[in-house]
């Protein structure tokens, strides 16, 4: 069978993944990071989307991120998923997204039946508008339960893919575009399905905002600087975070500060003391404030 490099099916074994030097991606990152290559099997270069199929039990013991996309779709499912310190009950009829960049793990039950698509950051850039909503909604919101029609379209769309990959000549364009389908159906799904969906999307501001905090949160804690960005006023900037969100703009910078001080202490070899400078704190003592007020204890007691 001939496959286009720009796709390939696998079958992953999971269990017990451990960490190693060899991370595929950027090597200046504080986290073991894994690339599209390590998982597949010839290690093709310009691999842009990978299909596997999950089945039976597995486990990602040590949290780490990816530099691509994953798409996970549970037919069947019993275990737990951990993104970001947050941890989700794998069911029945289910959505999971990891976003590149997001820490996670897994423990999976032998019950597990399910589908992943693994799309690499250069296609998941093209992908990302299909999703229609901002990023940082779907963060919040990684698992999506459907219903059991909404299932259905997912699972024709998926078992298509993997029809194509199976074909003698593999259009890549055709995986690209039902790939981008299934974004818009994700959006659909997501819909109407959480209470604060309106209040995400009724202002434009916000999810421009979000954006922002993400690029420049390691710099930049000033409401007013971000105001600027968005040619608001930092007033108005607050006003409609604390409208729509029921959060102030100053404790949503923090709050993503607080989030990337979890990971590093979490899951990277560095030293508190790098930890607080990479996050640009000048000493010790206003690091510990800060993450003791947010969480109740130290950086050295959470790590």
């Amino acid at each position: 069978m001939k496959i286009s490099p720009s796709i390939q099916i696998s079958r992953i074994n999971f269990t017990n993944f451990k960490r190693k030097s060899e991370y595929v991606g950027h090597h200046t990152d504080h986290f073991p990071i894994l690339g599209i290559q390590e998982f597949s099997e010839n290690q093709l270069q310009g691999c842009h989307l990978l299909f596997n199929e999950l089945h039976g039990e597995r486990s990602i013991d040590e949290p780490h991120k990816h530099d691509f996309f994953i798409i996970n779709l549970f037919e069947h499912g019993k275990g737990t998923h951990t993104i970001d310190f947050t941890e989700y009950e794998v069911e029945n009829c289910q959505i999971h997204l990891v976003f590149p960049d997001q820490v996670h793990q897994w423990v999976i039950e032998k019950e597990t039946v399910g589908y992943q698509l693994m799309i690499s950051r250069d296609w998941f850039e093209s992908f990302l508008p299909s999703l229609r909503f901002s990023a940082s909604y779907y963060q919040n919101h990684p698992v999506i339960n459907l219903s059991k029609e909404a299932f259905q379209t997912f699972l024709y769309e998926f078992q298509a893919i993997r029809k194509e990959v199976h074909e003698k000549n593999v259009f890549w364009e055709v995986i690209q575009k039902r790939s981008e389908l299934i974004g818009l159906l994700v959006s659909k799904s997501v819909k109407g399905t959480f209470k604060d969906f309106e209040m995400y999307h009724s202002n434009p501001i916000i999810s421009k905002f979000l954006h922002l905090i993400d690029e420049h949160f390691r710099t930049e804690r000033s409401v007013s600087f971000y105001a600027e960005k968005l040619n608001i006023s930092a007033n108005y900037l607050n006003i409609v975070c604390k409208k729509n969100l029921n959060a102030s703009a100053s404790s949503l910078i923090q709050d993503r500060i607080l989030l990337e001080a979890k990971r590093l202490l979490k899951v990277s070899e560095m030293s508190v003391k790098d930890i607080l400078y990479d996050l640009g704190f000048y000493d010790h003592a206003s690091f510990s404030k800060f993450f003791k007020a947010q969480t109740g204890m130290t950086p050295s007691q959470f790590k």
